[in-house]
């Protein structure tokens, strides 16, 4: 900073915009620099080091006199006192220790989503860090944070950030998420940050005093919509697209999960989803880095991992739903709102398991009244994201439930099994590798009590058919509750899951059939088949010859004896979820079994992994 700091704003809405540095709160007392207008909404001034060292608050007054509004930065890089407060300049040196990291290819991805609030009982990201090592060890290959832009108060899930490239003051600001990533690398773990593109938190959200970043035109199930394809749209697309590149530049974050982007509606010839994949993979190619994008949408549209000459959208994968909402009804057997849809159970999972989306185009849905999705045809596995359970499946219940309360200890290793067997890329959610069981509710800290008042009105209507009411989201107890209990990891049941989780982590990292590969979603299509027996009990086959795995899922709650037919060879049981090493209830471990038809014992909602030998 030698050079001094340059402070760029764009505000179309006001002619004249004022730099207040320091002062009481940014405004009183502030040294006051006229910023120069270019003429097309864009203001700049550089202060000397002396004037604006790191650390130092700052605000703009947009327009002339008193009554005119001061802001802090919508491209703040930190809120040291929160979302009302000023920003504050942030050093952008480092001291790094990760220049030998590589970032691994999708297909060797394991994905912990964690949330850096409840992750340790710190809550920041420097109490996230000494948890780091046992996930490494475990076989996690990637940790991905929920969103920590800046968002009101110190509770809230993230996706009411208002200051898209802040780090959450409360949770250690920018140089605590860099002092995580540096661990994360060190300990050989990638970081991919879920970002917020397609809406902004209501309270603390100025955005609108600056410039037409909002658009009339379209609507979100959060509030307004953004303006990603109407007259000052190429700015409002250039803010967030920066906030992507400091995030992976200054950073040093190895991919970026997109936030619901089929609720960001942009009917450009350039989708703006586009442009800011070619943009982190333009800086990722400068900078000799792989960095990922990965997108949530509920549109089950290929297009979204199709290259941008394919007029596809250009991510890197999507998460695919449908593989956890047809798990989740073959294990809990509810079939309200979208599970009305996957009522096949056990046999919508063998259809998730040949092709992430099973309403792929082909299938009419009940709950959307159409036919819905494409075809995946040709697509590679590592496109796509799979899970048994993850923030919005877990928190968006009316008590946060995880499926391990909803349906058992058997039924969630059960669940692992699929996921860790399918030709995806797995992703887990914080303590599911130890059997965790607090809950993970809705929680916020909004200090606008018209807005708190609105918040919980609109958690009881949403849960009215259920018959429950949802905690409190802004008490305090209800973000308490979902502190993970790590002590849980000591006990027999939490061993017992871990045990499990490193067994079949293990055996997707090293046996043939498993690792995922670059090339397609299991090599080739002749290499997985799946049958269904009894319409409960599953049967994957995974590779060739002596290369292969056969994975038997029993979604029945009784004991049976079911005949399988294996190919031609001796078979050695290498993870079996029922044996007593991982908490079942069979205390032997079964001998070898020759090839052929055989008549398998199966214990009621469990894995059996056979290996070829």
């Amino acid at each position: 900073m030698s050079a001094g700091h340059t402070f760029e704003l764009w505000a179309p809405a006001v002619d004249q915009v004022t730099l207040l540095l320091g002062g009481d709160d940014g405004d009183d007392g502030a040294h006051e620099l006229p910023m120069e207008a270019d003429g097309r909404g864009w203001h700049s001034i550089t202060a000397s080091e002396r004037e604006a060292p790191p650390g130092t608050r700052y605000r703009f007054r947009l327009g002339e006199g008193d009554d005119a509004p001061v802001r802090a930065d919508p491209a703040s890089r930190w809120q040291p006192d929160g979302v009302h407060g000023p920003s504050a300049v942030v050093d952008p040196a480092f001291d790094w220790h990760d220049g030998g990291w590589v970032n691994p290819p999708l297909e060797g991805y394991v994905i912990l989503e964690l949330h850096v609030g409840t992750f340790s009982a710190e809550g920041t990201f420097d109490g996230a860090i000494p948890h780091l090592a046992a996930l490494a060890e475990l076989g996690i290959t990637a940790v991905e944070l929920m969103p920590i832009a800046e968002f009101p108060g110190g509770r809230n899930w993230g996706y009411d950030g208002v200051f898209p490239s802040a780090a959450q003051s409360t949770y250690g600001g920018p140089d605590g998420l860099r002092r995580f990533v540096d661990a994360a690398h060190r300990h050989g773990l990638a970081v991919i940050l879920d970002v917020v593109d397609n809406h902004l938190g209501p309270e603390g959200n100025h955005l609108a005093d600056f410039g037409p970043y909002f658009t009339s035109t379209y609507a979100t199930p959060w509030g307004e919509a953004l303006n990603f394809d109407g007259p000052g749209s190429d700015d409002v697309r250039r803010y967030f697209i920066d906030s992507a590149r400091y995030w992976v530049g200054e950073c040093h974050v190895d991919g970026l999960r997109l936030d619901a982007i089929h609720a960001i509606v942009d009917a450009s010839a350039h989708p703006f989803v586009r442009q800011l994949a070619e943009a982190v993979h333009a800086l990722a190619e400068r900078e000799h880095r792989t960095i990922h994008v990965i997108a949530e949408s509920a549109a089950n549209d290929a297009r979204v991992v199709s290259p941008g000459a394919d007029l596809g959208l250009d991510c890197d994968a999507q998460w695919a739903d449908d593989f956890h909402h047809a798990l989740h009804v073959a294990l809990t057997g509810e079939h309200t709102g979208y599970y009305a849809d996957f009522r096949e159970g056990p046999s919508d999972v063998g259809v998730a398991l040949l092709r992430p989306f099973v309403y792929d185009g082909s299938r009419y849905s009940e709950h959307r009244g159409m036919h819905f999705g494409s075809a995946t045809e040709g697509i590679p596995g590592a496109r796509f994201v799979v899970f048994g359970q993850n923030h919005d499946q877990i928190g968006n219940r009316p008590s946060g439930d995880r499926l391990i309360t909803q349906a058992g200890f058997e039924a969630a290793k059960l669940a692992a099994g699929v996921v860790l067997a399918a030709p995806y890329v797995p992703l887990l959610f914080q303590g599911e590798d130890y059997g965790e069981r607090a809950p993970f509710p809705y929680f916020i800290s909004h200090t606008d009590a018209d807005l708190v008042a609105a918040v919980r009105a609109g958690r009881a209507r949403e849960f009215a058919f259920a018959h429950v009411a949802p905690p409190d989201p802004q008490a305090e107890s209800t973000f308490r509750s979902a502190i993970l209990d790590r002590d849980h990891a000591r006990t027999p049941e939490g061993a017992a899951m871990r045990a499990w989780y490193r067994r079949l982590l293990r055996l997707r990292r090293e046996h043939p059939a498993l690792r995922p590969s670059p090339h397609g979603p299991h090599r080739d299509r002749s290499s997985i088949r799946v049958q269904l027996l009894h319409d409960d009990v599953l049967i994957l086959e995974r590779g060739h010859s002596d290369d292969c795995i056969v994975a038997v899922f029993h979604f029945g709650s009784e004991r049976i004896r079911a005949q399988v037919a294996l190919p031609a060879r001796s078979w050695a049981v290498v993870a079996d979820s029922a044996t007593g090493e991982y908490g079942g209830p069979d205390p032997e471990r079964r001998t070898p079994i020759a090839g052929g038809s055989e008549e398998l014992e199966l214990a009621p909602t469990s894995a059996l992994w056979l290996a070829a030998t």
